[in-house]
């Protein structure tokens, strides 16, 4: 008896002891609230700064509640944005009493299931209270404690405040994201206007902001600002403030985007910093933390991008030039340091103030369909499966299936077939055709693991993706893909973008600093130098692009472009091993251009953008990697060369995938000159010739009709072919022997060159060539191609090449002579 009685002693005094713990925790929560009466007092705090590499102040963002804050009474605030917002936050709010029993319960279920806060439930008078009133180590806490003196603030404020008052507080205080703090600073952030000039389409996208400010952003992602405007139209039809149709207008509405002019350089990256920023630390942290940040970004080279942009737009706009208008006003750049990763400029359009071209989306971080630029990705692919830049890949008319059974027959951009072509060609003069008929045998996921690997990500549905993922099918962001170049330009290393270097708090602490950055192997070496020398051939793409195009740097650089098919996009992508440089041109409402294409849209502002950026530096030629040989091959086959094969050329191969079969694609034919009938036994011997045919494979014969390639006499019959002739080790290649060239008067000096060039036979290649002209130096050179563009001069000159080989040995050239004669 006596233990039973000790035991509910205990177990009184334990009961006791917890419900004073509550009161006492009770008490504690209610003393220590805040004064609702008091719901405009904030402390005063520090300035975010954020500087470039150089500690130049790019912006400085003032405290939220002060200097940029713009109060703005309820009666200017458009009724539109007071019940989208309503009905978005708390469709409740004019009947509750600052908390909603029934979300409160709804919550609490939730919560208790997952015994942790998981669901929030809270009003707008809450959130009010938690914005205004709490602390902000408290403000984003996920506890009991907090949710149950944010629901007894609601209360008091109820009582203290009208309902219209509690709405014009709410409004002018909530975070909208871009650091815009209430709807005045909100409607300047993003429409460039007054609030109360929004109209309903506008303001239904800025009630859907303050449930995630970074997500919905609307100049980083139009599209997922866009489906969250959707929601909140829907929400105020099922609240009954709208009817579909009203709903539906304002769905179709188009929105411009621009901010209110203010002082700031970079102003798309300096936003793009800060929501970095905030997407790690949090708000609070980023607004009240006094932080400078030292980003890496060269204003120097930020401001000379964005002069380039402008110009080379200007001048697409100019009618008279080329009597069309092209339709093309916006373009972004991003220019990034391959080895580091650190992006050193980001453009996202040529005027981020202006809003008829949308100029505060950032478009750099849009996502838009690459075209033919990412075409690099699909060969990478093949080169890793086995293929070389020497195989044949069939440009001919070829019908593919699609997952779902129909029919798709790829055209190239010229509407033309190539025939057989080499998957060097192939890539630099950017085949349609060719590249789909890579990826079909390839295959689709191995393609999409390489460009993720690389970090590029493709956005869209998945299950929509076909072959033509490979000619822009999917989208991608600028910033993306020129990263994923920049594997290739580190020969297989990935790196992440950096744009933060250093962030030092109010004092004076260091609470980031950006380490050596870490460099993944997402390709074999050999593979990323194959692309590279590939994008680098300026030989190998003058069958689209000419000779000297405005691909071409005078200096080692590696080079795609890319065109969607409706004229929505232009892109360049290229790098030398110090610098990629990624741009974007088309119009950021995604209305198509007229008539312009990646090489004449996005290139000049990528040739002009790199030259800039990398004036004053040293040309330097891509490492070639260990396992890389030359190889002589037939030029049409891809195989060894026989005697009959009239164009040769030295490619690059991975060492073990080397042809090892002779080509029979070029067969000798002997023939009655007279009748064109193969020759026999009876025919004079005088008549007898022998002629070279191309003989394509069975895949390719209609083409070769089409063409009128000449075909051997049915009943002809090849003969044996010699042995293939081997060709000296080095030799000239440019000029031709003997060849004379003639001075024009009516050209500037500077413009009249000749091609200098060499050409390495062996398979190993050598440390350096050095072209010499007239005995003297012209040029050394570390890898091909060994070219050199040289200012003629008039007089007898010949010209030799000295190479030293892997071995330290010296192997000269026979000296080839030619002339230039001045104009007459």
């Amino acid at each position: 008896m006596h233990i039973h009685h000790g035991k509910r002693l205990i177990l009184r005094i334990t009961l006791i002891a917890l419900a004073l713990a509550a009161v006492a925790g009770g008490v504690w929560l209610l003393l220590t609230l805040p004064d609702p009466r008091h719901l405009e007092q904030r402390g005063s705090t520090e300035t975010l700064k954020i500087y470039d590499r150089n500690g130049v102040l790019l912006y400085e963002w003032l405290e939220p509640l002060e200097g940029k804050h713009s109060y703005v009474p309820l009666a200017q605030i458009p009724r539109a944005l007071q019940l989208a917002t309503i009905a978005t936050e708390d469709a409740s709010f004019y009947a509750n009493p600052g908390v909603d029993w029934r979300g409160i319960l709804r919550s609490a279920y939730l919560n208790l299931r997952y015994r942790r806060i998981v669901a929030g439930g809270s009003t707008i008078t809450q959130q009010l209270a938690r914005i205004l009133l709490m602390s902000p180590g408290e403000r984003w806490e996920r506890s009991w404690s907090r949710k149950i003196r944010e629901a007894v603030l609601a209360l008091r404020i109820t009582q203290l405040y009208s309902k219209d008052q509690i709405l014009e507080l709410y409004l002018n205080h909530s975070y909208y994201g871009n650091w815009a703090f209430g709807v005045q600073a909100a409607a300047e952030a993003y429409f460039g206007k007054h609030v109360a000039e929004l109209d309903l389409a506008e303001c239904a996208l800025l009630a859907g902001l303050p449930q995630s400010p970074t997500a919905y952003n609307p100049l980083h992602d139009p599209d997922a600002a866009r489906a969250r405007q959707h929601t909140v139209l829907g929400l105020m039809v099922k609240a009954g403030y709208l009817d579909e149709a009203e709903a539906a207008l304002a769905r179709e509405e188009p929105l411009r985007y621009a901010a209110a002019s203010f002082a700031i350089e970079a102003p798309h990256f300096a936003s793009y910093v800060r929501e970095q920023l905030v997407a790690t630390y949090g708000l609070e942290a980023v607004s009240y933390g006094g932080w400078q940040v030292y980003t890496t970004l060269d204003l120097e080279a930020q401001r000379a991008a964005e002069r380039i942009v402008r110009y080379h737009l200007a001048r697409l706009r100019e009618k008279e030039r080329e009597g069309i208008d092209h339709n093309v006003h916006n373009a972004a750049v991003v220019a990034l340091d391959p080895a580091s990763g650190e992006i050193l400029a980001m453009v996202g359009s040529p005027d981020y103030f202006d809003a008829s071209i949308d100029g505060a989306v950032n478009t750099a971080l849009a996502h838009r369909q690459p075209g033919s630029s990412i075409k690099p990705i699909t060969y990478a692919t093949a080169l890793a499966s086995g293929y070389t830049p020497a195989t044949v890949i069939y440009d001919v008319r070829q019908s593919f299936l699609t997952r779902e059974g129909d029919a798709y027959v790829p055209e190239n951009y010229d509407q033309l077939y190539h025939g057989p072509i080499s998957l060097r060609r192939a890539l630099a003069t950017s085949s349609n055709v060719a590249a789909v008929s890579v990826l079909d045998d390839v295959g689709l996921p191995a393609m999409l693991a390489t460009a993720r690997a690389m970090g590029l990500n493709l956005y869209g549905d998945p299950e929509r993706y076909g072959l033509s993922l490979t000619l822009g099918g999917g989208e991608v962001r600028l910033l993306d893909l020129t990263v994923a170049y920049g594997a290739f330009a580190t020969g297989g290393e990935r790196v992440q973008p950096v744009a933060v270097r250093r962030i030092v708090d109010a004092r004076g602490e260091v609470i980031y600093e950006a380490g050596t950055p870490t460099r993944d192997r997402v390709l074999d070496p050999r593979v990323a130098y194959l692309i590279t020398d590939i994008l680098a051939d300026d030989t190998a793409r003058i069958p689209a692009f000419g000779e000297r195009s405005v691909l071409y740097l005078g200096r080692p650089a590696a080079v795609k472009t890319g065109t969607t098919t409706d004229w929505h996009d232009n892109w360049t992508i290229g790098y030398t091993p110090d610098l990629v440089v990624g741009v974007w041109a088309g119009n950021a409402d995604n209305t198509p251009m007229n008539r312009i294409s990646g090489v004449a849209g996005a290139a000049p502002i990528w040739h002009d953008v790199m030259d800039e950026l990398l004036k004053g530096k040293p040309a330097r030629a891509f490492a070639v990697p260990e396992g890389i040989v030359q190889v002589e091959v037939c030029a049409e086959s891809g195989l060894l060369p026989n005697a009959a094969c009239p164009h040769r050329v030295y490619e690059q191969f991975i060492a073990d995938t080397t042809p090892t079969e002779t080509c029979d694609q070029h067969r000798v034919y002997r023939l009655d000159a007279a009748t064109g009938q193969p020759a026999t036994a009876d025919t004079p011997s005088e008549r007898v010739v022998q002629r070279v045919f191309y003989i394509p494979p069975p895949m390719a014969a209609a083409w070769a009709r089409e063409q009128g390639i000449p075909q051997p006499p049915d009943a002809a019959v090849a003969a044996p072919v010699a042995p293939r002739v081997s060709r000296p080790l080095l030799e000239i290649i440019q000029p031709d022997p003997n060849a004379t060239y003639v001075l024009s008067r009516e050209l500037p000096a500077s413009a009249q060159a000749a091609e200098i060039a060499a050409r390495w036979n062996g398979e190993a290649t050598p440390r350096q060539i050095t072209l010499l002209l007239d005995g003297a130096p012209l040029a050394t050179l570390s890898q091909a191609p060994y070219r050199v563009w040289w200012t003629l001069t008039p007089g007898a000159h010949t010209v030799a090449a000295v190479a030293i080989d892997t071995a330290g040995q010296t192997i000269t050239s026979a000296p080839l002579a030619f002339t230039v004669e001045a104009g007459r």
